[in-house]
C-alpha cells in the first residue's frame, strides 16, 4: 500500500534537520541552512535554505530569501525567491517581490510588489482553514 503523499509543506517530517529562530530572537547578517528554517522572530539580512523557509505569523524579515520551498505567514520587506512551492498565508504581508515555481496565496494575504511564477503557472488562491502554525506544533512536540 502506498503512503499518502504529503501535499502541504507543513506536513513534512519535523525531525529532519532544521534551524529555528524563536520569537524573542533577532538575527542580523547572512544565514545559510542545509535543511528547513523556521523564523518566529526577526531577521535583517539574507537567508538561504536548501529546505523549506517558514516565516511564522509574528515573524518579520527585512532582506532576501532564497529557498527550495516557503511558507510565509509573517511580514517580509524584500525579495523572496523559491525554487519550488511558495505558500502565502492569510496573515502574510509582503512588500517586495515574490518569485517561485508555484505560488498559492490565501484570501486576506497582502502582497505589495511583483509576483511571478518561474513555471509560467497561474497563482492559486485559496481559503485558509487551518488555525495552527508550525511554532505551535513544535511547542506541542517539545522541540
Amino acid at each position: 500500500m502506498k503512503e499518502n503523499p504529503r501535499r502541504r509543506l507543513t506536513d513534512r517530517d519535523p525531525s529532519l534537520a532544521f534551524s529555528f529562530i524563536d520569537a524573542q530572537t533577532s538575527f542580523t547578517g547572512k544565514m545559510s541552512c542545509i535543511g528547513d528554517i523556521v523564523v518566529a522572530g526577526s531577521v535583517n539580512g539574507e537567508v538561504r535554505a536548501n529546505g523549506c523557509f517558514t516565516l511564522c505569523s509574528k515573524g518579520r524579515l527585512e532582506g532576501s530569501v532564497e529557498a527550495a520551498d516557503a511558507v510565509i505567514a509573517g511580514q517580509i520587506e524584500g525579495m523572496v525567491t523559491v525554487a519550488g512551492k511558495a505558500e502565502v498565508r492569510r496573515s502574510a504581508r509582503i512588500c517586495g517581490s515574490l518569485r517561485a515555481g508555484t505560488i498559492a496565496v490565501a484570501e486576506g494575504a497582502i502582497i505589495d510588489g511583483e509576483v511571478s511564477s518561474t513555471r509560467d503557472l497561474s497563482v492559486v488562491r485559496f481559503a485558509e482553514r487551518r488555525k495552527e502554525d508550525r511554532t505551535e506544533v513544535m511547542k506541542q512536540r517539545g522541540k
